[in-house]
């Protein structure tokens, strides 16, 4: 085991302060996933925008003892019993940590890298080897720069083999991520446009991902992916390779899909065999056959094999926050629970805002590799240190270790037994975790939560949105704020989990319409500034109730907050200031009675001043926009020099931070580039989509030539043609104007057009030649159907589809 003093010799640091030399147990990046100070050692890495340091004081106060750092502005002063090892940079020492335990291993490691599929293939593989060894491997897509690091450090005595993967996204990290992971084996598995914007082309990229390889003794990949296999030639790497249409160790001769199976005729070895594969996607497909290749170079039993692959189940790759019963939120993990896995998701758990207890449900721990008394040992210590109020077990196995857990607790032996007794009145206003193996069969569970709705959903991607506030952060210029703008119901995503993700990203303000919004924000735990932009006067009671920060905006609405102002409490406003857009804000011309009625209530400080550009989003506007910014800047320091004090200010929007970067001062002003839309047109590939709005097939009909469809007989069949009734309508936010083929759906991968006239809540397209069945999903906006297409189609905007989408739609969130 690792201590403390060693960490000189592997990181080439500089032990600043000794402390107690305890061992290192636990390896910690972001202080918000703090679970057992005791063991754990910090990492305070510096990136652009956070800087972990920062967090140093905070951590020594929840016990952490063990910090690596950077710079040391006084801290052997201001932790006296911590050890401090000072680096030149944290991340390094932490991927020398890594490495230096990869090293005590002599176990067989395989190294995933490719471009799609390594997650699936990691998990997949994981599954399949598991008879016969104890496998270690990435949590989920754990496969960065930190988190390959991570990964590596779960490596302990028991195991007997190692599956890691790694992503890069530029020249000069696969090395880095080779030297932590030391494959023995290595399997690459395609090749394509992920992160092409890091690499001057394919050939590239490819080479830069060889750099995995090396040192492998073996190398798995398909020989139809010419540039892969130019380059195992050109390093003359050893390789045990399949195809479809060269020689190869295993080729395959024939494929053809069969109900769900895609029945492969294959040959190894001279003799020919067969193998249904249980799915029928080329994805999918592809990824199995690496499998296979795997399995058939290690000498298993071709039965056995079949065997694996029947019971193959699509990988779980994002964990779902949903609406449920009671009030309560369903954190849906199921079929993912190693203890990794596990702690992700209690992480994932304990970053929501608290309301009501939280509970975890928890099948049995399979194929851990560690003995029982040690894994639920461990197991309790993550549940206590996640401060959970209650955990219902559902197992033989922790069942049998029900003593290991404190608090209040029941086990049942099967999921069968928890639902005998399963009653909604046991849970209420709580957030529950629900993770378990798939044999236990957690999708009951989750059915039996989840609220009584129609089949449309809005499915929102955390990841995505990350991104996108990611990107934007990128532009922004050093010590500027940022403010994120969740108003209309976070632009129709869903408020109060938005802002939740966004406090835990660190976001400087958030801002609301009103103020009944910003009191359900914090009435869900939200505790970032918020400024309220239209606050009405019989509401200004509630804002310092809930210290929310109102925008005023006029002489009339600043009377009506100062005659609620008590002269002994401390009040924040925002200064809103009109420089061209004549929608909302002061003029010069109210700047003296202005400034004559603040002056009389020095309890109310002005927090920040601002203004709104009106034509930020297109290029012919630009010199009204720099009108607008030269006034601004003009009034907003008059605003200042008459306060007597140092205002934030801001006047850039999403398009405006795109388009006018040199004008950030003091704080920017994110909104529906959040959520996906790059409203000038010129990044929009440098988002995510957000959100995807799905519902399902309610009935399927066959109509003739002539023969009408929907209301007002407005769908008129040119040809006989097969309908299909979705459940959607203009009461769920699907605008009229799409009626009659101005709107498309995509079902089955392809393009439906609407016929006839969009009703209240449903409405039909046109499925002829698409095979479609009742129940099947339908996509009427995400990425394949994006927002900004679909408002060119009916002539508006993507905040308007956006926005319209009805509360009665069911949010699921997800995070990969």
């Amino acid at each position: 085991m690792l201590s403390f003093h060693q960490l000189q010799a592997i990181t080439g640091g500089a032990v600043v302060q000794q402390g107690q030399d305890s061992p290192v147990v636990h390896l910690l990046t972001d202080s918000r996933k703090l679970s057992q100070p005791a063991g754990t050692l910090f990492f305070a890495i510096r990136g652009r925008h956070n800087d972990g340091h920062v967090y140093l004081e905070q951590l020594y106060m929840l016990g952490v003892r063990q910090f690596v750092v950077e710079e040391l502005a006084g801290v052997e002063q201001l932790y006296p019993e911590a050890g401090i090892l000072q680096v030149r940079s944290s991340l390094e020492a932490l991927q020398a940590v890594a490495a230096w335990h990869r090293a005590q291993f002599r176990i067989p490691v395989l190294g995933i890298t490719g471009s799609n599929g390594k997650t699936t293939v990691k998990e997949w593989l994981a599954q399949l080897l598991s008879p016969e060894e104890l496998v270690v491997k990435s949590p989920r897509s754990y496969n960065s720069q930190i988190g390959v690091p991570l990964s590596v450090w779960q490596l302990d005595a028991n195991h007997t083999f190692g599956l890691f993967e790694a992503g890069i996204s530029q020249p000069g990290e696969m090395q880095k991520l080779q030297q932590i992971i030391q494959p023995t084996l290595g399997l690459f598995t395609n090749i394509g446009s992920a992160h092409d914007e890091g690499f001057t082309d394919h050939r590239q990229k490819v080479a830069e991902k060889m750099q995995l390889f090396g040192k492998v003794g073996l190398l798995f990949y398909c020989l139809d992916h010419e540039l892969i296999h130019e380059a195992v030639q050109t390093q003359g790497i050893p390789a045990f390779t399949w195809s479809r249409y060269q020689q190869a160790d295993v080729e395959i001769r024939h494929s053809t899909v069969s109900g769900h199976k895609t029945i492969v005729s294959y040959t190894f070895r001279g003799e020919q065999h067969s193998l249904a594969i249980p799915f029928t996607d080329e994805a999918s497909v592809e990824n199995a056959l690496h499998c296979l290749a795997v399995l058939l170079q290690r000498g298993t039993d071709l039965t056995a094999i079949q065997d694996r692959l029947d019971r193959l189940q699509p990988v779980a790759m994002r964990l779902e926050m949903k609406e449920a019963i009671n009030g309560c939120y369903l954190i849906d993990d199921t079929y993912n629970n190693d203890l990794a896995g596990l702690s992700i998701a209690l992480n994932l758990l304990a970053s929501q805002p608290k309301r009501g207890r939280r509970t975890l449900i928890l099948s049995d721990l399979l194929e851990s590799g560690m003995p029982e008394e040690k894994l639920y040992s461990e197991v309790a210590a993550l549940t206590k240190a996640h401060q959970l109020e209650r955990l219902i077990g559902i197992g033989p196995t922790i069942q049998a270790h029900g003593a290991r857990f404190s608090g209040d607790t029941a086990f049942y032996a099967s999921t069968t037994a928890f639902l005998e007794q399963f009653s909604s009145e046991q849970f209420r206003n709580e957030l529950v975790l629900v993770k378990g193996a798939r044999v236990f069969g957690f999708e009951k569970i989750v059915q039996a939560f989840q609220q009584k709705v129609h089949g449309t959903v809005l499915e929102v991607n955390l990841d995505a949105l990350v991104h996108n506030l990611n990107y934007y952060r990128s532009k922004q210029a050093s010590g500027t704020k940022l403010m994120v703008m969740v108003k209309a119901f976070a632009y129709g995503s869903g408020s109060f989990e938005v802002a939740n993700l966004l406090q835990f990203h660190r976001v400087d303000y958030l801002a609301v319409a009103y103020v009944d919004e910003g009191v359900s924000l914090r009435e869900h735990g939200i505790t970032l500034p918020i400024m309220v932009m239209n606050p009405s006067p019989d509401s200004l009671a509630k804002l310092h109730q809930y210290s929310l920060e109102p925008e005023i905006y006029s002489l009339e609405l600043l009377r009506d907050f100062l005659a609620t102002a008590q002269p002994d409490i401390r009040y924040k406003i925002h200064l809103k200031l009109d420089t061209g857009m004549h929608r909302l804000g002061f003029t010069e011309e109210d700047f003296d009675e202005l400034f004559s009625l603040l002056e009389q209530h020095p309890q109310v400080r002005v927090v920040s001043t601002f203004s709104h550009l009106a034509g930020a989003d297109e290029a012919l506007h630009d010199d009204f926009s720099r009108m607008q910014l030269h006034n601004f800047t003009a009034l907003a320091a008059e605003v200042e020099a008459r306060l007597g004090y140092t205002l934030l200010k801001h006047i850039l929007n999403s398009a405006g931070i795109v388009r006018f970067p040199e004008h950030q001062l003091d704080m920017v002003r994110l909104g529906i580039g959040l959520y996906g839309v790059e409203s000038t047109g010129s990044e929009q590939e440098a988002l995510q989509p957000v959100s995807t709005l799905k519902t399902t097939i309610s009935q399927i009909k066959h109509i003739r030539q002539g023969e009408t469809v929907g209301y007002s007989r407005k769908g008129i069949a040119d040809t006989d043609k097969t309908i299909a009734t979705i459940a959607i309508g203009y009461a769920d936010g699907y605008d009229r104007r799409f009626s009659n083929g101005a709107g498309q759906v995509i079902i089955a991968g392809q393009r439906a057009p609407v016929i006839g006239n969009v009703c209240m809540d449903m409405c039909m397209v046109d499925v002829t030649g698409i095979p479609a069945a009742v129940g099947d999903e339908v996509t009427v906006f995400g990425p394949q159907l994006t927002l900004v297409e679909l408002a060119q189609r009916i002539g508006t905007i993507s905040y308007e589809l956006l926005t319209n989408v009805s509360s009665r739609v069911k949010r699921i969130f997800f995070s990969e």
